[in-house]
């Protein structure tokens, strides 16, 4: 069993996609099992890069900032991982409708809980200086869940899997850079 476990975190961080066709991971129970114990490890490896943030601007912000609590940090985590997969089960379903797939949530919950694979490399970022490490981290779990997505949903078109992993993200950043740049300064005109 954690050899098997050990290969699916080895195999998702070489980004092999035909562990997205193998029927013991989506046709039974282990695949969401593994998918769950991945979100547990990923939430608990993120507290480091998190320690490492709160210990540079402890002392710029004049108090200590302590971690949050390791249940919240762990509910969080599986939350969100809940929320991704309900986003991407519900825009499949109603833009790419597709009868031939049976179990869509479960195999969504599988796919986003094997591509947070690469956040277990951030119990490697100690230290404020490579904490911009997270990004490549980030970003090498989008191409993980495109290459799920794009497998599991048999789109064989990797830029609409792209568009529907990548949505958020891109509204995201259009709205922040629309905030930014209607920022009024301060001044009353």
């Amino acid at each position: 069993m954690l050899a098997e476990f050990y290969s699916i975190i080895i195999r998702s961080l070489k980004l092999d996609k035909t562990i997205y066709k193998e029927k013991k991971y989506f046709e039974h129970e282990a695949g969401i099992y593994f998918a769950i114990s991945i979100i547990i490890l990923t939430a608990l490896a993120t507290l480091i890069p998190h320690k490492a943030m709160l210990n540079y601007y402890s002392p710029r912000v004049g108090e200590l900032i302590e971690l949050p609590r390791l249940l919240w940090v762990i509910f969080s985590s599986g939350l969100a991982w809940l929320l991704r997969s309900v986003y991407l089960s519900l825009v499949v379903i109603i833009l790419f409708p597709n009868k031939k797939i049976k179990k869509i949530f479960i195999k969504t919950l599988i796919v986003v809980g094997f591509a947070h694979v690469p956040f277990l490399l951030n119990l490697f970022i100690m230290d404020f200086k490579i904490i911009y490490l997270t990004i490549v981290t980030y970003i090498w779990y989008c191409i993980i869940l495109v290459i799920g997505i794009n497998q599991i949903y048999q789109f064989n078109n990797i830029l609409r899997s792209t568009i529907i992993v990548m949505a958020p993200i891109i509204i995201f950043i259009i709205f922040a850079f629309y905030l930014v740049l209607n920022n009024t300064s301060g001044t009353i005109s």
